[in-house]
């Protein structure tokens, strides 16, 4: 069994969605062996991404959920996708916090990188633009050993 964690970018265009999506799946394939878990927050942008790759691939899914308002805190236009998501879930892991808040957030990707043999990271390489950010993740995971794989196709960006 492989259990893969995700974090990345969100807010991206259909056009960088779409070239993301492809990337992930490309980076997935090798996975798709029928013993696949992906651990997701199933927020919108790569973490939406990813998890419906997970299922398409014959995967199954687990969810951290940061806090019990997280999904309030998600743009609306991401409800559906989560909800739909969420409930495709193996395991949902909800951890104690109330607020969805960077602390929440870095808690909830400690919590995914502990339970992964590898982390995938969508990822333009630079730094957080708040704490909990991708580029804090991509951090934890390297100091605690769990191997990182960067997915930033060409043709990515962010707003």
């Amino acid at each position: 069994m492989t259990r893969i964690a995700i974090s990345g970018h969100r807010g991206f265009t259909a056009e960088v969605e779409a070239i993301v999506d492809h990337a992930v799946r490309a980076e997935l394939t090798p996975y798709a062996d029928g013993s696949l878990v992906g651990i997701s927050c199933v927020a919108d942008g790569a973490d939406q991404i990813f998890a419906r790759a997970v299922l398409d691939a014959g995967g199954r899914l687990e969810v951290v959920v940061p806090a019990r308002k997280y999904r309030d805190a998600l743009p609306e236009s991401a409800h559906e996708a989560y909800d739909a998501l969420l409930s495709r879930a193996v395991h949902v892991h909800q951890l104690a916090h109330e607020e969805s808040t960077p602390q929440s957030h870095m808690d909830a990707s400690i919590e995914m990188v502990k339970r992964a043999d590898l982390l995938f990271a969508v990822w333009d390489g630079l730094p957080a633009r708040s704490f909990g950010g991708t580029a804090d993740v991509v951090t934890y995971a390297h100091e605690t050993g769990v191997p990182v794989t960067v997915i930033w196709p060409e043709g990515a960006y962010r707003d």
